[in-house]
């Protein structure tokens, strides 16, 4: 086995020596800010084939979000319509919602993928992997260059927990209305 295959392993199966590190950092990223640049990845084998080089115009992010608050309010009412359902359905996951945020701090990058790093009781960690569009490097690099001319993929879905959200990861039966949006579906025809 290689070594991104070793860290995999160890992340998927974590033993007690990595719950306990992992409680630790999470206390430590409790009183961090909810944004925080990293000089390297938490998750190096999941940054790494998500197109992350440590390169000049890479950049890791660290972003935290709330859990929870994901149900429309009670409804204190002597009677309660049946339409009126405490069921809230979302279009967007947690992941989204960090990735859009990252983005929005560092405006002048532009989010290539994420990852998920931690979570408890209150928060998400997810580190976001955003990319210099003005950095030379990347201006140069044929295999990155490309993001240049994407502007606001997070804020368009198009990263993959964007495409996730949308039902974009199936193909064929049952997800034939997805396709290219669920907008564009209903808007055909009419």
């Amino acid at each position: 086995m290689g070594m991104y295959q070793h860290i995999r392993e160890a992340w998927k199966n974590p033993d007690d020596v990595l719950k306990k590190l992992q409680h630790e950092r999470t206390i430590k990223w409790r009183t961090e800010p909810v944004t925080v640049r990293v000089e390297r990845p938490t998750r190096l084998d999941r940054a790494r084939s998500l197109g992350y080089k440590a390169k000049q115009g890479f950049i890791v992010v660290r972003q935290r979000v709330d859990r929870g608050g994901r149900q429309r309010p009670q409804i204190r009412h002597p009677r309660r319509p049946k339409a009126m359902s405490r069921r809230k359905d979302l279009t967007m996951n947690y992941q989204q919602v960090a990735e859009n945020r990252a983005a929005r701090k560092y405006p002048n990058c532009e989010v290539l993928n994420s990852y998920y790093a931690a979570e408890d009781g209150l928060h998400y960690w997810y580190e976001i992997i955003l990319v210099d569009k003005h950095n030379p490097s990347i201006v140069s690099d044929p295999h990155i260059s490309w993001i240049i001319g994407h502007k606001g993929r997070s804020e368009r879905g198009l990263t993959s927990a964007g495409k996730r959200a949308r039902g974009l990861m199936h193909k064929g039966k049952g997800v034939e209305k997805n396709r290219p949006s669920l907008r564009a579906h209903d808007r055909q025809g009419n």
